[in-house]
């Protein structure tokens, strides 16, 4: 698959461009072909134009790109290496909306054909990918996993609004349904992605370690500020408190402030 997305034989699409999926949609398309497929025709047309909808891109993103947008799910029948960037916001009673990924893959498997990949890049929880999603595609395919495509899971990891950490710098976590599926991802992330790649050993350890690296910075902010209102009480500057314990070479130095995005809401 990497060799044949390499000499631009076959495509990649990426589907749900907000401001996870258009920046690696947008990495890709340096190195390969690429279509970026959204549902919302008015956010194409933006981009079209090369125009960040989410304004976290400049116009100059978008130059010298090998990438088509559209808001027709028939021109996903044209890619074979199929990412899934779509939100996967909570409710009103704090349960995963899985709506948007289980509707991402009812289109993604409708276009699939035999030797295809798919990706997933939503934030879930362990299992989700392959015991929710995975049944929609073979059964919208009439393919079978194994035999006729493969799977795999890469967490997004973007930090939106940081200009230092971009798309390219940050470590990916890769993972596939099978060796050679892991290793056919690991090269095409690994094209784009300047920091490198971390092989995980499977989707559900994939899945799991995206919970558990967001879960553990809200809790420690949380913590911290719960600290700081111990400490105000007791006339104590928090700053002064952190920078103390830092020196300590095990500390980990987490300040108060706010915690909020899709992937911890």
């Amino acid at each position: 698959m990497y060799e044949a997305l390499k000499n631009k034989e076959k495509t990649i699409s990426v589907t749900g461009l907000g401001y996870v999926g258009l920046p690696l949609a947008l990495a890709f398309a340096g190195r390969f072909r690429v279509i970026g497929f959204d549902i919302n025709p008015g956010r194409v047309e933006m981009m079209k134009q090369g125009a960040d909808p989410s304004d976290e891109l400049e116009s100059s993103a978008f130059e010298g790109k090998d990438i088509r947008f559209t808001s027709d799910p028939e021109v996903l029948k044209e890619a074979h290496f199929h990412v899934v960037a779509v939100p996967t916001p909570v409710d009103e009673h704090k349960v995963p909306n899985l709506r948007p990924v289980l509707s991402a893959s009812k289109a993604i498997g409708r276009a699939l054909k035999k030797g295809d990949y798919i990706i997933f890049e939503s934030t879930v929880y362990p299992g989700c990918t392959e015991e929710d999603c995975l049944p929609i595609l073979e059964e919208e395919s009439g393919l079978k996993l194994g035999v006729d495509f493969k799977l795999g899971y890469s967490p997004e990891r973007i930090n939106p609004g940081d200009k230092e950490r971009t798309i390219e710098k940050i470590l990916k976590i890769v993972s596939g349904s099978d060796e050679q599926a892991l290793e056919e991802i690991a090269q095409t992330y690994g094209a784009v992605i300047t920091a490198g790649v971390y092989r995980a050993p499977s989707i559900k350890v994939a899945e799991a370690a995206k919970v558990i690296e967001n879960a553990q910075r809200d809790l420690n902010i949380s913590f911290v500020n719960e600290l700081a209102i111990i400490f105000d009480r007791l006339g104590i500057d928090t700053q002064e408190v952190i920078e103390a314990a830092a020196t300590k070479w095990n500390f980990l130095k987490f300040t108060p402030g706010l915690v909020g995005g899709h992937c911890i809401g």
